[in-house]
Formats: C-alpha cells, sequence, structure tokens
C-alpha cells in the first residue's frame, strides 16, 4: 500500500542549484524548471517540503499516482519483483532525475508494476495530481520540464536494458562494486547487489569468490572490501 496514497515514487528532482548562506544550504529548485508563468511559481511556492526517513516504502504494485514529487535530497530506488521473487532494481531516483513510472501514470493513467523505497532520508515537495494536470495543460515552460525530464529517463533505461540484455556480468558487478562503495568498501548483501544488476544471488557469489581469488576483493557477511579498484575499473569498462 502506498504511504501518503501517492508515489513519492521515484521522485522527479528538477536540476538544483545550491547556494551557501550562513552555512544553510538553499535549494532553488522552482528556478531551475525553467522559464515558468508566474502563476505556476506561485502556485508552486505554496507546496510544503516534507521529510521522508530511510525505509520507507512508497508504493506497491498497482497503487496509482497521486502526484508528481520532486526529490531535493536523498535517494529513492525502483525495485521490479518477479513471481519467484527475485527482484530487479529498475533505477533509482536521485535530485534531477524522474521517475518514468511517475510520469507514465499521470499521463496515461497507468498503475505501477513496481515498488519503491527511500534508501536515504529524503527531502521531497509533491505536485498534486490536480496541479500537475493543470500545469501541463496551462504553461509550456513546465510542460516542456517534465516532457524533457521523461525522455532523459528513458534513454538512462534503454542503455539500462542494453547493459542487463547484452553486457557481461563481471562487467555489471565492478562497476556496482564502485558505485556502492563508501570508502573502500560495500555494506551490501549479495542479494542487494543482485538486485542491483539484475542477476540472481548465485551468480554475484560465484563471480566475487573470482574477484576474491585474483585479489580485487575480500568479502565478508554483509561487506566487500575493494583492494584493487584499477583492476575492478578496467571490469566494469569492458
Amino acid at each position: 500500500m502506498a504511504l501518503f496514497h501517492s508515489p513519492l515514487d521515484c521522485a522527479a528532482r528538477s536540476l538544483l542549484s545550491f547556494r551557501q548562506f550562513d552555512g544553510v544550504t538553499f535549494m532553488d529548485w522552482i528556478a531551475q524548471l525553467g522559464p515558468l508563468a508566474e502563476p505556476t511559481k506561485a502556485a508552486l511556492a505554496a507546496l510544503a517540503r516534507r521529510s521522508l526517513p530511510r525505509g520507507l516504502n512508497l508504493f506497491s504494485p498497482g497503487d496509482r499516482a497521486q502526484g508528481y514529487p520532486v526529490l531535493l535530497s536523498g535517494r529513492v530506488e525502483v525495485f521490479l519483483t518477479g513471481p519467484n521473487g527475485r527482484e530487479i532494481l529498475l533505477y533509482a531516483v536521485e535530485p534531477g532525475q524522474s521517475c518514468v513510472q511517475t510520469t507514465l501514470g499521470l499521463l496515461g493513467d497507468e498503475p505501477y508494476t513496481g515498488a519503491a523505497a527511500t534508501v536515504t532520508d529524503c527531502e521531497t515537495v509533491m505536485i498534486p495530481k490536480p496541479l500537475f494536470l493543470r500545469l501541463m495543460d496551462a504553461d509550456a515552460g513546465f510542460r516542456g520540464f517534465v516532457l524533457r525530464s521523461f525522455g532523459q529517463r528513458m534513454g538512462e533505461m534503454t542503455r539500462l536494458l542494453e547493459a542487463v540484455a547484452f553486457g557481461k556480468v563481471e562487467a555489471r558487478l565492478a562497476a556496482a562494486l564502485l558505485d556502492l562503495a563508501d570508502g573502500h568498501v560495500v555494506r551490501a548483501t549479495q542479494s542487494e547487489i543482485a538486485a542491483r544488476i539484475g542477476s540472481a544471488r548465485e551468480v554475484v557469489s560465484r563471480k566475487l569468490d573470482v574477484f576474491a581469488k585474483s585479489g580485487w576483493v575480500a568479502t565478508e557477511r554483509g561487506e566487500v572490501r575493494l583492494k584493487d579498484l584499477t583492476a575492478l575499473r578496467r571490469a566494469a569498462t569492458g
């Protein structure tokens, strides 16, 4: 069941600008949407920000989008789950990125087919569905922002599908380890890594064993320590 009855789904982040003032970071997200009519700016400025904790389920398959979220900070991940319970990370949403499923839900009245959750603490602004649809009709600048974001995201998803369909598991695994690393440590289970690269846990386990025997990584329960970043980068690119 979707919290907020809405998709904070994978939030559409507007390209954000950051300004420092007395040590506080302000995000001028409305200005970064592009040229907007004054009534549009006023309507968006009246929307409240909301904070969401890490680990919050945002929507589930069958839910319907009730608003267009703008992610100001944090990360949301959207998963698909197969009949056998295996998950695959469809995409992540970070500030500056839009959620394909939410846009499809609002414009095409399509229900969600995936599930989403916050993987960090997040700050968002939700544009309610009635306001979103009104702005799409009335403001060419707002409409252009939404369609540009949607097009860019679809391009990224196409590249992801190409990587999963035609790329080597070793390359996807090496790239995922480098992306997930905090320092030289990846704190994730093999199932979580498998979901990220569109593979099975057993495959990830075997490939990590190969990486470990080559001296690239060392595996521990719930952790992977990266020992040879040069080799991993080389594997990730080909």
